[in-house]
């Protein structure tokens, strides 16, 4: 990236694949971000750059760089690919672009508190990253081994089917509630029904959304 596609590219604002951070103070916590674009489309965490669009950049970005590169190396599981660079914007100042293409490994976890555990998958949902449900996870992993997924047409699908023909939506408690069944069964079921490309899922931060896929 050149000092001018650095600037085309902050015009755009955050996105789904474009991140801004004004430094690296908590690398722990920017690690969330890279994780994101590793389980999404991939995407380019800007350091140095404000929310506003403005570039103040780095003094020491070398120690910045090392600093979340650390963070990758310990918290992060399975390890994902990322490409640095740095770019100077004046004699004294420069920022530090992160690169992370969409991962073939999906998901991936950031560690709690450098524990040797799997921690929390994160997603990007237009300029947030948000933590991932079960279901998000499993959809996922699956869609990368399954194909041709077959369910059975029975009396819990028929009735999803039938509220979403009133409803632009459905959450997973509400699809819970409605056919009667417990939470273990109602996530699979809305699991197996998005992987067999008869749902839509919207990741969201408190309840993810189900809808019906359009067949045009």
């Amino acid at each position: 990236m050149t000092l001018r596609e650095l600037h085309r590219t902050v015009s755009l604002g955050e996105g789904e694949s474009l991140e801004f951070k004004r430094k690296a103070s908590h690398p722990d916590k920017i690690v969330k971000e890279l994780v994101a674009f590793a389980n999404t489309k991939g995407g380019y965490l800007l350091v140095g750059v404000s929310d506003d669009g403005s570039i103040p950049g780095l003094k020491f970005p070398d120690e910045e760089a090392f600093a979340i590169e650390q963070a990758i190396f310990k918290l992060c599981k399975p390890k994902f690919d990322f490409e640095k660079k740095i770019i100077a914007i004046s004699e004294k100042r420069s920022v530090l672009s992160i690169y992370v293409p969409s991962s073939t490994r999906k998901p991936h976890f950031v560690l709690e508190h450098f524990r040797k555990r799997w921690g929390q998958a994160f997603i990007r949902v237009e300029d947030k990253s948000v933590k991932a449900s079960r279901e998000v996870r499993e959809i996922i992993k699956k869609s990368k081994l399954e194909r041709n997924i077959k369910f059975t047409y029975g009396n819990k699908e028929q009735q999803l089917m039938r509220y979403l023909e009133e409803h632009d939506s459905i959450t997973l408690q509400r699809f819970k509630d409605l056919a009667g069944i417990n939470t273990f069964t109602a996530s699979n079921t809305l699991i197996r029904l998005v992987l067999a490309n008869v749902l839509l899922v919207i990741p969201r931060e408190k309840e993810d959304l189900y809808l019906r896929k359009s067949t045009t």
